[in-house]
């Protein structure tokens, strides 16, 4: 038992040394005048968040060339297309008149794949035809839809 002690005593002590705080020369010491920090109209106001997603929203691809094996779902689950797998009847609506069939897409086809021009509502309607719980109709936080939808939604 005296043993144990001991060595826990041992071990405190390391510890304690080991974390002492370094000691600072005064040479290494740098002080800094405080200043007062003006903004005037013309120095530039940082971006607002829906300013930085409607900037990379606009960069999004809004055409998809399909290739062997993909299927709407698959597209739409791209993270450059929707990056939500339930919102492939927007893409299916937007280009019937190259898909009669939402199971057979052919490779070399170019697909649009629209940003604008749905509503919530749409989005919800979408979801739900593709089989996505009455209780998650509207899209994850990660989907990638218009930057009022985000904000309607409180994304952003």
């Amino acid at each position: 038992m005296k043993k144990l002690i001991l060595l826990a005593a041992v071990v405190c002590l390391m510890l304690s040394v080991g974390c002492a705080k370094k000691q600072v020369a005064q040479d290494d010491v740098v002080v800094v005048e405080e200043t007062e920090v003006v903004v005037t109209e013309d120095q530039a106001v940082p971006p607002t968040p829906m300013e930085i997603y409607e900037a990379e929203y606009s960069k999004l691809p809004t055409s998809h060339v399909v290739t062997k094996g993909e299927c709407l779902w698959w597209i739409a689950e791209y993270q450059q297309v929707y990056n939500d797998p339930f919102m492939w009847p927007l893409i299916y609506k937007a280009n019937r008149d190259q898909i009669k069939n939402p199971d057979l897409i052919y490779a070399g086809q170019t697909l649009e794949v629209p940003r604008t021009g749905y509503s919530l509502d749409e989005v919800k309607a979408a979801r739900k035809e593709a089989g996505a719980s009455w209780k998650a109709l509207e899209p994850k936080q990660d989907a990638v839809v218009p930057g009022e939808m985000k904000a309607a939604l409180g994304y952003l």
